[in-house]
């Protein structure tokens, strides 16, 4: 029986949301093939109808899991104001919610360190997704000139991303809160402190 190209697209798309869910929860090595294609209820054998290797699978599972990051993002700064995006996506990202879901959150910390471990193709296609999102996170930068915000955005989703890798290694415990906190008042003093700097250098020079 042939398919419409439309009906292979849909089933291709619904691959790639699954193993976007289950890579971030199992890792990049946790499930393989066969129960990836089982879950979305095609045989293994039908697998390379779709992509021509699991890396490529996985390179666009990876960056279907970014790009939800960053839409879910582009929402929420849609809810405050200018000055308050920064705060918003911050406090949303360091909290109990994603920390206890990570088959829905954000790539970096759930496969981050294995990323690093892959081939130089999926470290290339990561780092450009990377880029991306550090440039959407510069636009909540307030106040700031571009590459001043730049650098604090690195600085913000580091201590983010860092943090939450943490959390999930102490689990749901009281130091798992106590590291979410930490991170939190960590980040967000961080993302108030450069405006000032960059206003009371202003005002030095003037």
């Amino acid at each position: 029986m042939r398919y419409s190209r439309e009906h292979k697209q849909e089933t291709h798309d619904r691959i790639v949301k699954k193993a976007s869910v289950r890579l971030r929860e199992k890792g990049a090595h946790g499930i393989g093939v066969a129960d990836l294609m089982k879950e979305a209820g095609l045989t293994h054998g039908g697998f390379y109808a779709h992509f021509d290797s699991r890396e490529a699978l996985v390179i666009e599972a990876f960056a279907y899991a970014m790009d939800r990051s960053m839409e879910h993002w582009r929402k929420q700064s849609h809810q405050v104001a200018p000055e308050k995006q920064l705060t918003q996506i911050v406090e949303t990202y360091l909290s109990a919610l994603h920390r206890d879901n990570p088959g829905h959150g954000c790539s970096i910390p759930a496969l981050g360190a294995e990323i690093a471990r892959e081939s130089p193709k999926t470290r290339k296609a990561f780092a450009g997704k990377l880029d991306e999102m550090v440039e959407m996170m510069t636009d909540f930068v307030p106040n700031l000139p571009r590459k001043a915000a730049r650098k604090q955005a690195i600085a913000t989703l580091a201590t983010m991303a860092g943090t939450m890798l943490l959390a999930r290694i102490a689990g749901s415990s009281e130091l798992s809160d106590e590291v979410l906190k930490a991170g939190k008042d960590s980040a967000l003093d961080g993302a108030k402190r450069e405006p000032k700097m960059a206003a009371a250098k202003k005002a030095k020079q003037n």
